[in-house]
């Protein structure tokens, strides 16, 4: 898997639909233990509900572990609907559970999707979202009168600066993709890019881009 979509910040949303309250919690997710245990703690927090349906995609070892559950609602009305819109828009390293406190009125089989996946894309809609993709964490050092203008190569180059320690030199944590970086190394070498040391990290998933 190259890209995928996740979230910045988790969601919490509600609709109501004839009587009956859903109450989405979209949640950011880094393995599927994570996401187990949140199913464990928003039950427990919801105890009182009729219904908590999942679903989720979580990206592993370059794999995607996919799960959903319909909670004791009729099969394929909840958790299916709901891993279905994560999966057309891309979205992983998610999870997201859908509470149902029961307001009296049965709403049918096309109901109940309906109400489960207009929760889902009311919190999806509302979430600032993230492109991942995997790329280099690398460390530069430079001077502090390089700063500004390596501040705009990165701006330019859509390379990221984790983080800035101001010390005797300035030490920049970087994030680019695995295509950016081969050129970056090329643009130091020749004093393109004025930098005391680049050294390489590791590879891992990194922000891509903010959609907005």
């Amino acid at each position: 898997m190259k890209n995928f979509v996740t979230i910045k910040d988790n969601v919490n949303t509600e609709i109501v639909v004839k009587k009956s309250k859903f109450i989405c919690n979209l949640i950011k997710v880094e393995t599927q233990e994570e996401a187990e245990n949140i199913i464990k703690q928003i039950k427990k927090k919801y105890y009182d509900a009729r219904h908590n349906c999942v679903a989720y995609r979580i990206l592993e070892d370059e794999n995607i572990i996919e799960k959903s559950s319909d909670d004791g609602e009729p099969s394929g009305t909840a958790g299916g609907p709901m891993l279905n819109i994560l999966q057309k828009n891309n979205l992983c390293n998610v999870i997201v559970i859908v509470t149902r406190y029961f307001g009296g009125i049965l709403l049918g089989t096309g109901g109940l999707v309906r109400a489960y996946s207009d929760a889902t894309l009311e919190a999806i809609n509302i979430s600032q979202k993230v492109e991942k993709c995997y790329g280099i964490e690398a460390e530069v050092e430079l001077e502090y009168n390089n700063l500004d203008n390596f501040k705009y190569y990165c701006r330019i180059n859509n390379i990221f600066i984790d983080s800035i320690d101001y010390s005797d030199i300035i030490i920049c944590k970087i994030e680019l993709e695995e295509s950016m970086f081969q050129r970056f190394n090329e643009d130091f070498k020749i004093k393109k890019v004025n930098l005391i040391n680049l050294r390489f990290l590791s590879k891992k998933l990194i922000n891509k881009s903010i959609i907005k």
